[in-house]
């Protein structure tokens, strides 16, 4: 019997079955913790969790810059990851022009992994989402760590 990588049933699944139409988000430097809201504070924890969907995420075009993009939940679809005092959260969309830019990230090549992703804030562009003590914060990234920190892998 053939060895089939896990890659590969995951790709013959979406050709069968379509891609789904959430996101779950894996940090480079803590591979077995996704990104997931808790009490709608956002951090890392390791899988499995209760309730899973707090790890289900929707990438859809950003709220304030169309090129960028908005993180909304998939078991709270009225409410976005976005920033306050640098802190992430799940928040509702009040509809304001503040709360847009603040749900708004831009996808960039990843910091520590240039095949992963990064995240820069749209109205904070020194700034990139990363973990810290395992909380997701809005910070400034600027050694191996931090850049390691600010790295995620998108996937299912």
């Amino acid at each position: 019997m053939r060895a089939v990588s896990l890659h590969h049933l995951l790709d013959n699944l979406v050709t069968r079955w379509g891609a789904p139409a959430w996101h779950r988000i894996k940090c480079s430097n803590q591979p077995a913790r996704y990104v997931r809201h808790a009490g709608f504070a956002a951090r890392i924890d390791t899988y499995p969790f209760d309730p899973y969907t707090d790890a289900q995420w929707r990438l859809v075009p950003g709220l304030a810059d169309s090129s960028g993009v908005s993180f909304q939940s998939v078991n709270y679809p009225t409410r976005y990851l976005r920033h306050y005092n640098y802190a992430l959260r799940l928040d509702v969309n009040d509809g304001t022009v503040s709360f847009a830019q603040d749900a708004t990230f831009h996808r960039t090549a990843g910091l520590a992994n240039s095949s992963w992703s990064s995240f820069r804030s749209h109205n904070f562009s020194d700034r990139y989402i990363r973990h810290y003590d395992y909380a997701l914060r809005l910070d400034p990234v600027s050694t191996a760590t931090d850049r390691a920190d600010a790295t995620f892998a998108v996937g299912y």
